[in-house]
């Protein structure tokens, strides 16, 4: 079978399309025939060897794959690795069945990035109907869906953060009430400013820096940082102590991994949440566009670039 294969650490330039032996099961898996793979940061990082738990070369990447198991059935699938192939091994537990109403697409758009988002808000930020919620990245695959949702669960206002008018723009499209630029040079002004001069109550932060520490002042009291990246690689202002306690403020960390980990119901309840507002018409992922497995380093250059919206996914059937 055709695959990704990462023999050195590097960027997309490392990427290498070879011809490898066909996955086998073990026990408590299955083998899913892989129709798209879907891209994510995390694969950068492998990719990198800056990833939180460092993969041993060689590997193949891919987290998340969408296809038909060995009775047919669509299904979505989560794995540590190995989904950018033609075939993939999954975890019994981490087969997803996909329902008729949800594309493969949409489905790789829900699995990490929109279990991401879902918790984000929910576990992390426990936010409640009236909240001002900032979404950063708010155009690309778990923004885009953390602003939906954000909204269907009654947010007063959702502040989209793009790097782009065309992205600003997409933010607005999908229910934000206001947009900022990432590149503002005070982004606390421009997050207040966005919320009509009031602090914001909730900031989902991914960009770390500059943009952590400026978002944090934008915080009001009983205010809530949820930090699931650090894409800018900018080193950010050590937190005081002093700062959480005197206005009432928290700072928490969110790693999808650890959750699926301890808590082995979590992606199946929370796939089936997303599925039902996907069918409700409360939610539409955004489809970030589609490449052929040969297309594989073109793909991640672009994801890499941030020139991508929504969901990027490998096609195996266009090889």
């Amino acid at each position: 079978m055709k695959a990704i294969v990462i023999k050195e650490f590097g960027g997309p330039e490392v990427v290498r399309i070879e011809e490898v032996p066909d996955a086998r099961t073990v026990d408590g898996s299955l083998l899913v025939e892989v129709e798209q793979s879907g891209l994510n940061f995390s694969d950068l990082h492998q990719m990198a060897g800056t990833y939180l738990k460092r993969t041993d070369l060689p590997f193949t990447p891919g987290t998340e794959v969408f296809g038909t198991d060995p009775t047919g059935r669509r299904v979505l699938g989560v794995i540590p690795s190995g989904g950018h192939a033609e075939r993939a091994v999954v975890p019994a537990g981490s087969v997803i069945p996909v329902p008729d109403f949800v594309t493969g697409h949409e489905a790789l758009a829900l699995g990490i990035q929109g279990f991401t988002a879902w918790h984000l808000l929910r576990t992390c930020a426990r936010t409640v109907r009236g909240q001002s919620i900032v979404v950063h990245a708010a155009a690309g695959g778990v923004g885009s869906i953390a602003v939906q949702l954000a909204k269907a669960w009654g947010a007063s206002r959702v502040i989209g953060v793009a790097s782009t008018a065309d992205k600003r723009e997409l933010a607005l499209s999908l229910g934000a009430d206001a947009v900022a630029d990432s590149h503002a040079e005070d982004m606390t002004a421009a997050l207040l400013d966005a919320n009509r001069g009031r602090p914001v109550d909730v900031v989902l932060e991914m960009a770390g820096g500059r943009t952590l520490d400026q978002g944090l002042a934008a915080l009001g009291t009983h205010g809530r940082m949820v930090v699931y990246g650090t894409a800018s690689d900018e080193p950010s202002t050590p937190v005081r102590l002093e700062s959480l306690i005197g206005a009432s403020r928290s700072v928490v960390g969110f790693w999808a991994a650890d959750l699926m980990r301890t808590t082995p119901r979590a992606l199946p309840d929370t796939l089936t949440g997303l599925f039902g507002m996907v069918k409700n018409r409360q939610l539409k992922p955004v489809s970030g566009g589609s490449y052929a497995l040969d297309e594989a380093s073109k793909a991640f250059s672009l994801f890499a670039d941030r020139s991508t919206v929504g969901k990027v996914a490998l096609d195996m059937t266009k090889n």
